[in-house]
């Protein structure tokens, strides 16, 4: 992979010199936003089903025509679905296992098919996208245990024919977060280390909360502070500490895990988890990028933009040099 170096330009933090296109986008969600109930006032289910159809913020899920849906059996005895995509030219070069963000409570794996259809035919790789169980029905670990499980019968051959000569993992925020505890997982209990790329956007790598999400406050841009305190409060159950390493693994051993490619806004709240990641991922040895968008919201990149579009070119670019 490209050897970016882990220097900040302040540039990238400064108000004055955000994109107009991604300035209007910010204030456009943010009233939005503003205007709409909380998610928190209404049950899950309802939040989940809007969210599909496009009521939320994100735009609507765009089934793309060409998935199908597998399943692989966890070990709680439940059946996990899996969206596969592949590439329309019938390139075998090696899968994507992509796992959906959505603060471990919402989200789907259809929601992405817009992105991973691009991911494919950009890098020649299948996308095999998790729906693993969600919180509070199914807090942690019966997530992480999915995506496990999913990972486990990629890497075994079991998983829908899929290519397995390039292996890449990534997702969207709480998606990014599962994506290194499988990796993690993967080494420790399995002694596995099969992924030789890891695409990181937007994480949640700190569940006690990193400062910018601490000081971000009430005001939403995508997300605040609050939302991400109720997520972490039906995602971990009582007795597990935040902090643990299990659940949080920017405190975890993170040596020997695969080269990593981490992006974000730097309007997002979760700025602090990416640069905080991205430095001690260096600093376990990993090799590790940032690619860092002036003002961008958090996961800007399902927001049509130019900024947006150069984001995703970036992830294919980093993929490609990574599995080559």
């Amino acid at each position: 992979m490209r050897a970016d170096p882990l220097i900040l330009d302040p540039a990238l933090f400064d108000p004055a010199a955000i994109d107009p296109e991604i300035a209007t986008q910010n204030a456009e969600i943010a009233a939005f936003q503003k205007a709409a109930p909380s998610p928190w006032s209404m049950p899950e289910a309802v939040v989940r089903e809007a969210r599909r159809q496009g009521r939320g913020v994100f735009p609507a899920a765009r089934p793309d025509p060409a998935a199908e849906v597998v399943e692989v059996r966890g070990r709680d005895g439940n059946a996990i679905p899996v969206r596969v995509m592949r590439p329309s030219n019938g390139a075998r070069r090696g899968t994507y296992l992509h796992i959906h963000g959505g603060g471990w409570v919402f989200g789907a794996a259809v929601e992405n098919d817009v992105r991973l259809r691009a991911l494919s035919e950009a890098t020649g790789l299948s996308v095999a996208s998790v729906d693993y169980r969600l919180s509070p029905e199914h807090p942690f670990p019966a997530g992480p245990n999915d995506c496990l499980d999913v990972a486990l019968a990629l890497v075994g051959g079991t998983l829908a024919d899929l290519p397995t000569r390039s292996l890449a993992i990534g997702g969207e925020s709480a998606g990014a977060h599962l994506s290194v505890l499988t990796l993690i997982a993967l080494r420790d209990v399995h002694a596995l280390t099969p992924f030789g790329a890891a695409n990181l956007v937007a994480g949640c790598f700190d569940l006690a909360l990193t400062p910018s999400v601490r000081r971000f406050g009430e005001d939403r841009l995508v997300l605040n502070t609050s939302d991400i305190g109720e997520f972490v409060r039906r995602f971990v159950p009582a007795g597990v500490s935040p902090s643990d390493p299990a659940v949080s693994p920017l405190h975890a051993d993170l040596a020997g895990l695969a080269p990593a490619l981490f992006t974000c806004g730097t309007g997002d709240l979760l700025i602090d988890d990416t640069l905080f990641m991205a430095q001690r991922w260096a600093a376990a040895g990993n090799g590790a990028a940032l690619s860092l968008t002036n003002g961008g919201a958090h996961v800007f990149q399902a927001f049509p933009s130019a900024a947006a579009s150069a984001s995703l070119a970036r992830m294919h670019a980093f993929l490609d040099e990574a599995l080559d």
